[in-house]
């Protein structure tokens, strides 16, 4: 076990049976890479894009208001979309009020499935840290449970599971490309795989959070921009999974806007698959060749978020 690693695998399997009634096992899709103009190469395609509230922050979400007390106060998140409607949407399953923090840049469609969802919606700040502060200062005056979206451990634990159910669907992965914006999905997975199978993270170019903090030793503050800030740009890493990081993922990839733009329309119009800019980035670096694999290597690509228009591809 890493030193001082508390995201063990033992901690994810006592969890997985826990949050089970609550989210979907989401399906797999072998694709063949040659549909999409690429050579020859078979892909599995793990679509967590199919989860309750739209991507894979369901299950930290209900992990944390499992594992911690929640008060009558209810809980709040900051969150470019993603988190803050996996909050809402575990607060209602569980009968808890939730207020929720968004900066300006998150998109009409994650912003109307927090509302559907009850919880109570306010936007400000131009990025993610602003909203992060706001969420903070909320929870000091009223009391709620604060539910960070990727630097907390029940959030690590519950991203976790998605880990073990990939390697229950895929028991002979080879590599897994997992997109990057905490860290809290990737830090995760990573705790659970352990290094027994290649992770690679996949950043946007504009928001290089995981890729600074690898050069640097530690999380430290990258851009926050390109089309997928507002579910990869949250300024830098998360402390918590940065450990797990260095020691189980390989590398991080970085790909343009263009990439990601192009990676969403081929899963919409060769598989139709919605997936939202920052769902799509990890199967980006297949498709722009900035990740070649070797021959016969068993790649899988998470798919992890689908809150877009497919209108707009």
């Amino acid at each position: 076990m890493l030193h001082g690693h508390t995201i063990t695998r033992e901690r994810i399997a006592a969890m997985e049976p826990r949050i089970r009634p609550f989210v979907r096992h989401t399906p797999v899709l072998r694709v063949d890479m040659a549909d999409f103009g690429r050579p020859p190469l078979p892909v599995d395609l793990k679509l967590e894009c199919l989860q309750h509230s739209g991507s894979f922050k369901a299950r930290g979400a209900f992990t944390n208001l499992l594992e911690r007390p929640v008060p009558a106060a209810g809980v709040v998140a900051a969150s470019g979309g993603n988190h803050g409607a996996a909050v809402a949407y575990a607060a209602m399953r569980l009968g808890h009020k939730a207020t929720i923090f968004v900066p300006e840049v998150s998109p009409p469609a994650k912003l109307d499935r927090i509302r559907g969802y009850g919880a109570e919606l306010i936007v400000g700040g131009a990025r993610y840290a602003e909203a992060l502060g706001a969420s903070e200062s909320f929870a000091e005056k009223s009391g709620a449970l604060q539910i960070h979206a990727f630097n907390q451990e029940e959030t690590l634990v519950g991203q976790g599971t998605l880990g073990l159910e990939i390697e229950a669907d895929l028991p002979k992965l080879d590599t897994l490309l997992v997109a990057v914006g905490g860290g809290g999905l990737i830090g995760g997975i990573a705790a659970w795989f352990s290094g027994r199978i290649r992770i690679i993270a996949v950043e946007p170019e504009g928001a290089p959070t995981l890729h600074r903090a690898f050069e640097a030793g530690r999380p430290v503050d990258a851009p926050t921009e390109g089309i997928a800030a507002d579910s990869l740009a949250p300024k830098r890493v998360g402390e918590m999974m940065f450990p797990i990081a260095e020691a189980f993922v390989e590398r991080s990839i970085l790909v343009g806007d263009d990439d990601i733009i192009a990676a969403q329309a081929a899963l919409w119009d060769r598989v139709r698959i919605i997936s939202e800019p920052g769902g799509a980035a990890a199967f980006a670096a297949l498709l722009s060749g900035r990740y070649r694999p070797a021959v016969g290597e068993r790649v899988a690509v998470l798919v992890c978020g689908a809150n877009a228009n497919p209108a707009k591809f």
